[in-house]
């Protein structure tokens, strides 16, 4: 009974202190906030004001975990993020009692099912598509669906080596994205586009000028495919690449070209490169230098200047064409982006593909110019739509950060990236175990192949390419759905005057 006394003494002194403790730190705070003069709420209502802040900041993750319905959140919902996620586990993706999708939101598109769709035996895999016929290395892609651009300094390396490894086993490309070309993209084995951003990490000079005997260096390597010119991407157009200086190890550094220790800036565009004629004669020197196919990535803004490129082109021959163009829509995503540009600045993927597929196709450039479609393309719905809209090929960057376990947690640019994707913090990156997770990339580029070609075949062609916009049915406000083909006409040579 004495002992039982002692006990119960102790833990009422020990209540005590910690009220008494409460009590102190509330004080304390009180004082702080009383006085503090930049924040209004909390001057107004001390140490409960502060409330509000920490509920701010957490409001996301409770809304995304406890709230929002499974098609409610932005930019990726629940039920994409999961597709993806038993895509790479290689788990059924089958669903039951029926979908979750509201078919009856303006623009959404549904496949028109053939009445009598091929046999099981007259179904084809997508037939390869040479890239640049007139290279002294031609390209001869074998699919349909590849890795947009993500540099080593925006993610991380066992995320590369993860992602090269994963493409090595698909048979898909990976591209570098601006930030040079690392050991971790060449040790997968993948195929590779080298990425020329407007800062040339890589291939720079050191006053940021191009170098011919660094790009002829990366061109030597049988792995580098094809070389890209950025332009533009979807979430900045207008604005170059930002790296934090957080992110910027030395390893980095010197595979970029830069110094260590400051934000890493690209400027907004290529300074030698002033208008179509410079650009045409830039894609030349890239490809005599490096033998290789040579395109560029831009973000669609209007009709006219792609009508004055393909004009150009047509002047001066069709050799002096680029031999892709990647079209990135404004709905595109990165790890650091002005909320203005993000927002605001660029044509959605769905609106830019048609058009600049007719803009092409009308300057008789179709065989010539492959068009990649890039921009918020992650399920198979969205890569058969682009292919049906006129895409060649289609890329994506956060599909594939998703299938390495991406949780959409919105830290890309603060290097605290939980999954260790987008960090260079030895304690995120081992979460990320290569050997696991370049099995779920190959799983998830192998399924969405896989389901294209099932869409492909249920609308009545042998394989994806063969889709037209007439097999797509776009939902308008009245809730009605018409022909894709109605809405953004395909460009036939027989009615053009």
């Amino acid at each position: 009974m004495e002992f039982a006394g002692y006990a119960l003494q102790a833990l009422a002194l020990g209540f005590v202190f910690i009220i008494g403790v409460f009590f102190a730190v509330a004080a304390v705070l009180f004082i702080i906030d009383r006085t503090q003069t930049h924040d209004a709420i909390r001057r107004n209502y001390p140490v409960i004001g502060r409330f509000r802040e920490l509920f701010s900041k957490l409001g996301e993750f409770f809304r995304q975990y406890f709230f929002a319905m499974d098609r409610e959140e932005l930019p990726f919902n629940r039920a994409q993020r999961e597709w993806v996620k038993r895509a790479g586990e290689g788990a059924g993706n089958t669903i039951a009692f029926g979908s979750t999708r509201n078919i009856d939101a303006v623009g959404t598109p549904l496949f028109v099912n053939a009445a009598f769709p091929p046999l099981d035996d007259q179904f084809a895999s997508t037939e390869p598509m040479v890239i640049g016929p007139d290279a002294r290395v031609p390209y001869v892609a074998t699919s349909i669906f590849h890795i947009s651009g993500m540099s080593y300094g925006a993610i991380s390396r066992p995320a590369v080596l993860a992602l090269s490894r994963g493409a090595k086993e698909t048979g898909i490309w990976m591209n570098t994205g601006e930030g040079g070309l690392s050991p971790f993209h060449l040790e997968g084995g993948a195929d590779i586009v080298f990425q020329i951003g407007t800062a040339k990490y890589g291939v720079r000079n050191a006053d940021g000028t191009l170098s011919d005997d660094k790009l002829r260096q990366i061109a030597v390597h049988d792995q580098v495919r094809m070389f890209e010119i950025k332009l533009a991407q979807g979430a900045k157009p207008g604005k170059g690449g930002i790296l934090p200086a957080a992110k910027i190890t030395p390893e980095i550094a010197e595979i970029r070209g830069i110094i260590p220790g400051a934000d890493s800036l690209s400027p907004n565009r290529h300074a030698e490169v002033d208008d179509f004629g410079d650009l045409l004669d830039f894609i030349a020197h890239v490809k005599e230098v490096t033998g290789k196919p040579v395109g560029i990535k831009t973000v669609a803004g209007a009709a006219e200047p792609f009508e004055e490129l393909f004009e150009l082109i047509n002047d001066r021959g069709a050799d002096s064409a680029p031999d892709f163009i990647t079209i990135d829509g404004g709905e595109g995503g990165t790890g650091a982006s002005p909320m203005p540009l993000m927002d605001l600045v660029g044509m959605p993927i769905r609106e830019a593909l048609p058009m600049v597929t007719n803009l092409r196709d009308a300057a008789g450039l179709k065989d010539r110019i492959r068009l990649v479609a890039s921009g918020k393309l992650v399920n198979p719905g969205d890569v058969a739509w682009a292919l049906a809209a006129g895409a060649d090929f289609v890329t994506s960057a956060r599909g594939f950060m998703f299938a390495l376990g991406c949780i959409q947690a919105l830290k890309c640019n603060k290097n605290t990236c939980p999954t260790g994707i987008t960090t260079h913090d030895p304690r995120f990156q081992k979460g990320l175990v290569v050997e696991d997770k370049y099995v779920k990339v190959a799983r998830y580029a192998q399924s969405i192949i896989s389901e294209v070609e099932m869409i492909a075949h249920s609308v009545g062609v042998a394989e994806p390419r063969q889709m037209r916009r007439r097999h797509v049915r776009l939902v308008q406000p009245n809730g009605r759905s018409i022909p894709m083909n109605e809405i953004y006409p395909s460009y036939n040579p027989s009615t053009a005057s």
